[in-house]
């Protein structure tokens, strides 16, 4: 199978970690390379955000990553990147008229719209997954959206138009379907985890020295949304342990960042300055013996479309507490590999964080249940098999569809 992947803003050549460069990275990475590894002809095409990129860059597996003239070759918020879709799908157009692919699947809203201007000609079904949607984030953020107003027009079209439409979870698929997406297009295909390279024995790379008697572990993009500040609060009442906080610029310019800058300031002001480390941007490699030197991984967004910190958690066998959001309500199962718990509540927080912390044993069967979990829903082999079955799906509804408007013409 010929499948062009689109990723407008998030390159899988982009290392994690950035303000724009997080999960939907590591799902077009990881699913095009599984996907390059059964044989299928795989190309990802991405803006070509630097003067010195090449045009095409060969995967390791097989897969290419294509980088399209779209705007100017410098690195800009994806918040900005919608007046250069134009230019995107009428490369996408070009270049699908040299060579069809037999499906195209788009990543994120504005992905979308360039793939359906580059599908359209040539009859291409198109699938979609939107990582985020833009009436969850206008919900939860108000007047701090800085989504173009038109994302959420356009995402409703693109919904309704495209032939399928892949939810990373059940949260998001209600939230389609509250849309007027027909729910018959709706199929729910996880993000996934490399359970080879987190993994319970995971114990080479480099892990700040432990200074208290308990760990707690937090990580992702260092934004507002992702809850650091209520994890920081909540450190005021759990005795004995410090907070980690992996994610962001490097160490050495972490300091500069704004929200670092505002975590900083809270955690003064809750007096447990002395007790939270913000790390920086964490090395991959390292990332594994990160998680296994926490006692607790938490998870603290106030929104999150999926989250894969849980997962690499659960695949190193570490017990999770998340707030009970979005994709954490498929992948944490409460009470068996860790404990959900309400958003925006550090009470809450401290409260189930030192109950877990007092009893050694059931952490360590959260940990337990936790990768084996991974291993039978959320492993990339797993997600590959679905996002197969979709695709072939997708193509058999194309090829009857076509037939029927071929016939009644």
């Amino acid at each position: 199978m010929r499948i062009a992947m689109v990723s407008e803003h998030a390159s899988p050549l982009a290392a994690p970690g950035g303000v724009d460069a997080g999960g939907q990275n590591v799902y077009v990475a990881h699913l095009t390379e599984e996907l390059a590894a059964r044989g299928h002809e795989v190309t990802v095409y991405t803006r070509r955000d630097a003067g010195d990129l090449p045009d095409r860059v060969p995967l390791p597996g097989g897969a290419v990553v294509e980088h399209v003239p779209a705007g100017p070759p410098v690195t800009l918020p994806k918040d900005e990147l919608l007046p250069h879709m134009p230019a995107f799908g009428a490369h996408l157009a070009r270049a699908w008229a040299r060579l069809r692919p037999d499906v195209v699947h788009a990543h994120f809203w504005m992905s979308g719209m360039a793939s359906q201007t580059g599908a359209r000609p040539h009859g291409i079904p198109l699938v979609q997954t939107f990582h985020a949607l833009g009436t969850v984030k206008r919900r939860h953020q108000g007047l701090w959206d800085t989504s173009p107003y038109e994302r959420i027009g356009i995402e409703r079209q693109l919904g309704r138009a495209c032939e399928r439409v892949l939810a990373t979870c059940a949260d998001e698929a209600a939230e389609l379907d509250g849309m007027g997406i027909p729910p018959r297009r709706i199929s729910v295909v996880p993000c996934g985890v490399d359970a080879e390279h987190f993994h319970p024995a995971a114990d080479t790379g480099r892990t700040p020295e432990r200074r208290l008697p308990h760990r707690l572990l937090a990580c992702g993009r260092l934004v507002p949304r992702k809850g650091y500040d209520q994890a920081i609060r909540a450190l005021a009442d759990i005795p004995d342990a410090e907070l980690l906080i992996g994610g962001g610029p490097p160490a050495g310019a972490v300091d500069t960042e704004p929200e670092a800058r505002r975590l900083t300031r809270i955690a003064r002001r809750a007096g447990v300055a002395d007790r939270v480390r913000l790390l920086g941007a964490v090395d991959p490699d390292d990332m594994p013996a990160l998680l296994r030197s926490a006692d607790l991984v938490l998870c603290t967004p106030v929104y999150e479309p999926f989250g894969i910190v849980p997962l690499e958690a659960m695949a190193c066998g570490v017990p999770v507490l998340a707030t009970d959001v979005g994709g954490h309500r498929d992948s944490v199962a409460d009470g068996s590999t860790g404990r959900l718990i309400a958003p925006q509540d550090p009470g809450a927080i401290a409260d189930a964080v030192r109950e877990l912390l007092a009893d050694e044993r059931l952490r360590r069967q959260h940990g337990r249940n936790g990768r084996e979990r991974v291993l039978r829903h959320y492993t990339w082999a797993r997600v590959a098999d679905a996002a197969e079955q979709v695709y072939r799906l997708t193509l058999a509804d194309h090829a009857v569809q076509t037939a029927t408007a071929t016939a009644t013409v």
